[in-house]
């Protein structure tokens, strides 16, 4: 195959994010963009020299397209992944891939069917410092792994959709609970299956926004009795917070995503700075590189070149499936007050995408 032409649902914060992700990457072309806004998607079409539609079904059905990109909010995923499975073509949805377990399955049995390419665009896994951190564990660098925990926060999401429990499936914990649950699997191992899980969850500071948990912390114990543990907020002062700390028997790894190597101190706004900055004057921390940093690059990269090859990617549908069933978990975790099995459909990960 020579070049890969895709079609980027979504031309939001995260759509951009994604779109830049592929700057860099080799045979590959953003060809149509899609998105319900028209303002929005002629200035994504502008920036990125794509051809705007207007819906989800003209950009699956375009004879350009080979690759969909979904970028849209979590309501909108299932609709997706379906349309272009059902149009034959490769997809990579954002997380979480659904709103629940039951949407997720949906999506990976649709792609299964259509013997199409499907991947799961989970980045913080492509962190070039997470990367590094998987390596030093597989060397035996900290022993056996035992623990792994991640805390992640900001002061409450960019969008409104976000703020609708209902339409979004969840509040801060199916947000951003996600990645870390994923990163915790990415260096424990995959085959290490998940068994039950212990949560709360609740709304302490945005009541008046969303009848979703702004908080929430939830602990994941696996096959072999080993734990993660993600710890939320949509109400942390500060900035994007995003710490992944691995403990073993022999040492421990402490990575920060929030701490970058640049600060400065201004009296006059200097624009864009970086993802949910609270502040635009004072001490500030500009993220140089940031679609880099957040693993957008690799991970772009690893998409395209998986789909070129026919190879499986680095993050797939059934991995999103597992992360929908551990947060499903959680929820009734959070409801009851206590521990919950995580449902897995072995026979649909046996045969998923």
């Amino acid at each position: 195959m020579g070049t890969v032409g895709i079609a980027m649902l979504g031309s939001g914060f995260i759509g951009e994010f994604h779109a830049l992700g592929l700057r860099y990457v080799r045979d590959a072309r953003l060809t149509v963009n899609a998105d319900a806004d028209p303002a929005r998607r002629a200035a994504f079409a502008e920036r990125f020299g794509s051809r705007p539609v207007a819906t989800i079904e003209e950009a699956c059905g375009d004879p350009d397209v080979d690759l969909v990109i979904v970028s849209l909010p979590n309501h909108l995923h299932r609709e997706a992944v379906l349309a272009a499975a059902a149009a034959g073509k490769g997809v990579a949805c954002t997380k979480p891939l659904g709103r629940n377990a039951d949407e997720a399955a949906d999506m990976l049995r649709a792609v299964a069917g259509a013997g199409t390419f499907g991947a799961y665009l989970e980045n913080i896994v492509w962190n070039p410092d997470i990367l590094r951190v998987r390596d030093m564990v597989a060397s035996g660098a900290i022993g056996r792994v035992t623990t792994f925990r991640a805390r992640e926060g900001h002061s409450g999401p960019h969008a409104a959709h976000f703020w609708n429990a209902e339409l979004a499936g969840g509040g801060a914990l199916l947000d951003m609970a996600s990645h870390g649950i994923e990163v915790g699997r990415f260096l424990f191992g995959k085959d290490l299956a998940p068994r039950e899980v212990l949560a709360w969850g609740d709304t302490l500071v945005h009541g008046d926004r969303t009848t979703g948990e702004d908080n929430a912390i939830m602990v994941v114990r696996f096959a072999d009795g080993r734990a993660a543990t993600c710890d939320v907020s949509w109400s942390s002062k500060g900035g994007l917070e995003g710490r992944f700390e691995v403990y073993g028997d022999a040492g421990r790894i402490i990575e920060d995503l929030g701490a970058g190597s640049m600060r400065a101190f201004i009296e006059r706004p200097a624009g864009y700075l970086v993802e949910k900055a609270d502040v635009e004057t004072g001490w500030v921390f500009p993220q140089p590189d940031e679609v880099r940093i957040h693993g957008h690059d690799l991970m772009m990269a690893d998409i395209v070149e998986a789909f070129r090859d026919g190879r499986a990617p680095g993050e797939t549908l059934a991995d999103g499936y597992v992360v929908n069933a551990i947060l499903d978990a959680a929820y009734a975790s959070m409801r009851s007050g206590r521990w919950e099995p995580v449902v897995l459909d072995e026979a649909l990960l046996a045969g998923g995408a």
